[in-house]
């Protein structure tokens, strides 16, 4: 098995993982969904950059004289930068469940749980 095909299947457990979660009624499975979709997208940036094991991060001039042999500074400065803004996304919509957890009483997303089935309990 190649790196790029585990990568792949990696990116796309992470993916299917958040999107499922996000589908949930629960305001933390949103969150975590959500938490675990943008951890999928900064791996998808910084894949953008190609799969190089051993090249060289930095380019110094005494190494090999093209380019093709260095890492990509350009994805791993995006994702750097992604992490920041997915932090302060989940940090807001933590403080926005919370208060629409203490003002309803239900972690539920729409702030009211579902009705009981006739012959049975709510799950």
């Amino acid at each position: 098995m190649t790196l790029e095909l585990l990568l792949a299947i990696g990116l796309g457990v992470l993916t299917g993982s958040g999107v499922w979660l996000l589908l949930r009624a629960r305001t933390f499975d949103v969150i975590l969904g959500l938490t675990l979709l943008s951890y999928a997208v900064n791996v998808f940036i910084f894949l953008t950059g190609r799969v190089r094991v051993g090249s060289a991060p930095i380019i110094d001039g005494k190494l090999a004289p093209t380019l093709a042999s260095y890492a990509d500074p350009l994805p791993q400065a995006l994702v750097l930068t992604a992490i920041v803004i997915s932090f302060a996304m989940t940090a807001l919509i933590l403080v926005i469940a919370l208060r629409a957890s203490a003002e309803t009483g239900s972690d539920h997303v729409d702030g009211t749980e579902p009705s009981a089935p006739r012959g049975g309990r709510v799950r």
